[in-house]
């Protein structure tokens, strides 16, 4: 919704004046996701925007992010009565952020024997992709989504999927407010993990400030970075590591063409009403 909100102009108005442009463009992504890939349910997850356990360990995290614009508020205080009219569930935490929720949801999935496709545009969610888990990544700037397994991964960073929160500690995260450790990019961070197997073996191999390791084999910039800054370092891994909470498995639950149409209808989005009301299944939205 949020980059459907800033992709598609706000003149896009219902029937109450006000924008719906996230709204028609979580739909239409969302009945692309349904249509291309069939899923036996659709969970749309809403959380915290910072969790508080996240900004006491380091509190700069999403602190640069601006407020919600007040157009695209409505819209999320709206969300859940238009989405579910399609069938889909919602479910939201004031305590843990969306992307716990999503990886949560892998987890419960891969236990019953099924497998999870996490749609997002959220680079911290490759931590999900396995055997059982992929994520539908949104394309920045283009339409629909692209799907990265554990294989492009690998491609994409150089390294295994559980170790995406310990690459996201070394490395940083702009978009999270995450620093990472002072001097590592992305290629030193992937040669770490890739040359000693975790954040905590690294920062094992360099030692301390107190007792430094000179036999750790790394450039003593990287070292020194590294034993300096490990408190900082492994409060990164800690906030980049999604927290799973208990939740029930969502029952099968087709997409409900008529009941989008109605809400949409309501919602003032007239053309995407009248696409779903001819269309008799899912089949005939395909372009």
């Amino acid at each position: 919704m949020y980059r459907s909100f800033f992709a598609l102009p706000e003149s896009i108005t219902g029937a109450e004046g006000r924008p719906v442009n996230a709204l028609l463009g979580g739909a239409n992504v969302l009945l692309l996701a349904a249509v291309d890939r069939e899923p036996r349910a659709i969970v749309l997850c809403f959380g915290a925007e910072a969790a508080r356990y996240r900004v006491e360990l380091y509190p700069p995290y999403h602190a640069a992010r601006p407020p919600v614009p007040e157009a695209l508020q409505w819209q999320f205080d709206h969300a859940v009565e238009f989405f579910t009219a399609f069938g889909w569930d919602c479910q939201s935490s004031e305590e843990l952020e969306a992307d716990d929720l999503l990886g949560s949801y892998a987890l419960v999935e891969q236990a019953a024997g099924g497998s999870t496709l996490i749609l997002t545009g959220d680079r911290d969610m490759y931590q999900c992709v396995g055997d059982h888990a992929a994520v539908l990544y949104l394309k920045s700037g283009k339409a629909g989504f692209e799907t990265v397994d554990a294989a492009e991964v690998q491609r994409r960073y150089g390294i295994e999927p559980a170790v995406v929160p310990d690459f996201i500690a070394l490395r940083g995260d702009p978009s999270d407010g995450l620093p990472g450790a002072p001097g590592i990019g992305e290629k030193t961070a992937a040669e770490l993990l890739r040359r000693h197997g975790s954040l905590e073996q690294v920062l094992a191999a360099v030692g301390t400030p107190a007792q430094p390791k000179l036999d750790h084999g790394e450039r003593p910039r990287v070292a020194a970075a590294l034993r300096d800054n490990a408190d900082e370092v492994r409060a990164f891994r800690e906030i980049a590591l999604l927290r799973t909470v208990e939740l029930d498995r969502p029952p099968d639950a087709p997409t409900d063409l008529r009941g989008g149409a109605e809400v949409a209808a309501r919602f003032g989005l007239g053309q995407l009403s009248g696409r779903l009301e001819a269309a008799g299944s899912l089949a005939d939205l395909r372009v």
